[in-house]
């Protein structure tokens, strides 16, 4: 076991928390302490879209007058067209050998251990990136207007033809993207994804894990600098890509496997180029309104394991569903260590299948965090414990945290999921939530599900139209909401509520608000323009109502990037995070000018800005909530100095306007 390793001194149980309340007191829409705030803003809506990071949305945003913003053009690793700016060289992407089945010591690192390494040795420069693949449908997956309407009530009319177009024209998937010009010759760093793809078009997902966020982040202290004290180079995003993939649930490599076998290729070095026409209304919201340069994803990995630290500022364990710890089934627990022969294929890591019984087949996503020989552990914990700064991990023997993405343990009826007990379902928590903070003070919150209230009654998806976000709903994995039918009824809404609430004057203290999984903007799936028109229509509705826009700030985010290239600074807080920098755009009437933030934030800076807003206390003992706000070297605002710390927000906003 690796001295300090194990949870900070001290450290509670994970299911500690400050405050025990009656979660069913008051109604949705107000609450007696709604106004007894320390801002003038009354109502925040958190809108989460779906795995972009900043790099990939603003690479080429110039911020106004007197502002600054860090990203790929500033830093003149690109130029304003897109093409390789004179530092490109910063960004290059390189190969790695994670096999290492003799524990030999390659350069810059102590001797390793065999297996995953956070860092992996053997690095070599590519020379021109894999091709990216291709990725989405190859015709839209709705085919009419009227279709569109029925299908999401999410959109404006004037925008529903957006779920109507978009098709790559390309199948299979495992072959180079031949919209983009160059395809199999782009040099090896970031590359403009448009206008050969274009703006409205589907693309490729990148890989979005935890132990392959490890990986592409690159984190060696002996890489490290004072401009960037965690040594995280971010040049690993390609390979990560190409050798392993968005998972394996534990199958051996393929035969003949080579760069596109993934059907990945280089997806992760794409951006988009605002100067020329991309991400127009995000770039209208940045330029009018206030928006973050150093926001990051707080959990390394994919959606659930970020929208669970959103809720929580924590992560949930598996349990025998009455809050005891216990082991999950084998095929559940991650193992990155490569399979005997390969380069970085992962022995247990996945999305999931199951055999004829239901029972799990490959596909991990669970890891006990305190025990250094559990496969994986060993090598993040080293990185940690090897940081200028002390991090508690956050972790407690016996406990699997769960990093990536499994379904939550009720259905949106309080019943139990019963694929608990045996296939990819995280089982009932007593995980703390920022509900209970908020029903502490009665002040009025509500998670707005898009197509929530057809999910409730097609809970196992059988209806195509069915594309609410069950793993995004960090209410759901929570007995203290879920089991109290009051409270969930009062707490759990469908964006349809939300629309109505808005158009009658009304809106919660607190609402969370997430897109379906059509509009949600991630890539493949969705596209970044249905996420913006999902956004404007909540934005213009806000803005009709002069009594509710007056004090109400909308904050814009994405629960991930997605796995795509960001060149931000990465500042570990604990085993779980952070990750890269996502979009944060604030629409407020207090947060106006084209004001870039560079206070470093992450998704539980939303849970700090409530708490401080409403006079909350954190969500439980050993919840994030409870770091510092950053201080800074003047000569370097994105770092901070007192490391582990998150801001809160406020300093989007001019409150004195």
């Amino acid at each position: 076991m690796l001295a300090g390793c194990m949870s900070g001194s001290g450290a509670p149980a994970p299911d500690s928390t400050s405050v025990d309340v009656d979660l069913a007191a008051g109604s949705t829409f107000a609450g007696s302490g709604d106004n007894q705030t320390q801002s003038p803003i009354k109502h925040v809506i958190v809108i989460l879209g779906e795995n972009r990071s900043f790099d990939h949305v603003f690479a080429t945003y110039q911020a106004k007058h007197g502002q600054h913003v860090d990203n790929l053009l500033s830093k003149g690793i690109v130029n304003a067209d897109g093409t390789p700016g004179p530092n490109f060289g910063l960004a290059t992407q390189f190969s790695a050998v994670d096999s290492n089945p003799s524990g030999t010591s390659p350069p810059l690192a102590d001797p390793l251990p065999p297996g995953f390494q956070v860092s992996p040795g053997e690095k070599t420069p590519y020379t021109k990136l894999p091709p990216p693949a291709a990725g989405g449908p190859a015709v839209p997956f709705i085919s009419s207007v009227p279709v569109a309407q029925a299908f999401e009530n999410g959109l404006e009319p004037q925008d529903a033809v957006l779920l109507t177009t978009g098709g790559t024209g390309i199948a299979p998937l495992d072959v180079p993207d031949t919209r983009i010009p160059f395809v199999n010759d782009l040099p090896p760093g970031p590359f403009q994804l448009t206008p050969g793809v274009p703006y409205d078009a589907y693309a490729a997902s990148p890989v979005h894990r935890y132990y392959e966020a490890w990986q592409q982040l690159d984190c060696n202290v002996l890489y490290a600098t004072a401009a960037n004290p965690s040594g995280c180079l971010n040049d690993l995003f390609s390979w990560v890509e190409v050798s392993m993939g968005a998972g394996n649930n534990g199958l051996p490599q393929p035969v003949g496997f080579n760069d596109l076998s993934t059907n990945e290729g280089s997806t992760a070095l794409a951006f988009y180029n605002v100067q020329q026409g991309d991400v127009p209304y995000f770039t209208s919201i940045a330029n009018t309104y206030a928006m973050s340069d150093n926001y990051h994803q707080a959990a390394l990995g994919g959606t659930g394991a970020n929208h669970v630290i959103l809720g929580t500022g924590d992560e949930v364990y598996y349990s025998d569903g009455n809050g005891t710890a216990a082991t999950p089934p084998a095929a559940e627990i991650e193992n990155p260590n490569p399979q005997p022969g390969t380069n970085n294929w992962y022995t247990e890591d996945g999305y999931g299948t199951t055999d004829a019984s239901g029972n799990p087949v490959g596909g991990g996503s669970y890891s006990d965090c305190s025990d250094s020989d559990q496969p994986g552990v060993g090598s993040v914990l080293g990185y940690l414990a090897s940081l200028p700064y002390e991090v508690d991990p956050k972790c407690v023997p016996g406990h699997y945290f769960l990093l990536n993405n499994y379904a939550p343990g009720y259905f949106g009826d309080g019943s139990v999921n019963t694929g608990a007990v045996n296939a990819f379902t995280v089982p009932p928590s007593m995980i703390p939530t920022i509900g209970d903070q908020l029903r502490a003070k009665d002040v009025s919150f509500a998670y707005f599900g898009d197509q929530f209230s057809r999910y409730v009654q097609d809970p196992n998806y059988t209806n195509p139209a069915n594309t609410y976000c069950d793993i995004c709903n960090f209410f759901q994995y929570s007995s203290r909401i879920m089991t109290n039918t009051a409270a969930r009824q009062a707490h759990l809404k469908d964006t349809t509520d939300l629309y109505a609430g808005i158009a009658a004057g009304q809106l919660p203290a607190v609402s969370f608000v997430k897109p379906s999984g059509a509009v949600d903007g991630h890539p493949a799936s969705s596209k970044l323009d249905l996420f913006e028109a999902f956004t404007k229509k909540i934005v213009d509705l806000v803005q009709s109502q002069p009594n509710l826009w007056k004090d109400t700030a909308i904050l814009v985010t994405f629960d991930e990037a997605g796995g795509y290239y960001d060149s931000g600074y990465v500042q570990p807080v604990d085993f779980f995070g952070d990750g890269s920098r996502v979009p944060m755009l604030v629409v407020s009437p207090l947060a106006t000018g084209g004001r870039i933030s560079h206070d470093y934030s992450d998704h539980v800076s939303i849970l700090k800005f409530i708490n401080r807003n409403w006079s909350l206390s954190p969500v439980s003992k050993r919840s994030r909530d409870n770091l510092p706000n950053p201080t800074h070297d003047s000569s370097n605002p994105y770092v901070p100095t007192n490391s582990p710390a998150i801001g809160d927000l406020f300093d989007l906003f001019n409150f004195a306007h």
